[in-house]
């Protein structure tokens, strides 16, 4: 079955960095469009960075300049590298890989931005 599983979530200090890490197994993963995705408490889940199949990527502006999204195909891993963090960075962050109509969801990696 599709299983997608994040790690490198944490608490963090102001201005701290994390990298956060998503393994995929199940899938044919280099086709696949992958993306990092956060839900704040009380807020609804937000895109953070998308990267497609072909190495194109996306962000959200909150995060441009700060975050940068890769992938390793060969490893079936897509990271999240965050430098810069601000405590509104708190959220879980969630792991989707998409292809087409198909998308699947990881159980999410928690991030706290804190002194």
């Amino acid at each position: 079955q599709v299983q997608l599983v994040e790690s490198g979530g944490g608490l963090v200090q102001p201005g701290g960095s994390l990298r956060l890490s998503c393994v995929a197994s199940g899938i044919i993963f280099r086709i696949y469009g992958m993306g990092w995705y956060r839900q704040a408490p009380g807020k609804q889940r937000e895109l953070v960075a998308t990267i497609t199949s072909g190495g194109s990527t996306n962000y959200a502006d909150s995060v441009k300049g700060r975050f940068t999204i890769s992938r390793d195909n060969a490893k079936n891993t897509v990271f999240l590298q965050m430098n810069s963090l601000k405590p509104e960075d708190t959220a879980v962050y969630y792991c989707k890989a998409d292809y087409y109509i198909e998308n699947y969801w990881g159980q999410g990696t928690q991030v706290t931005v804190s002194s």
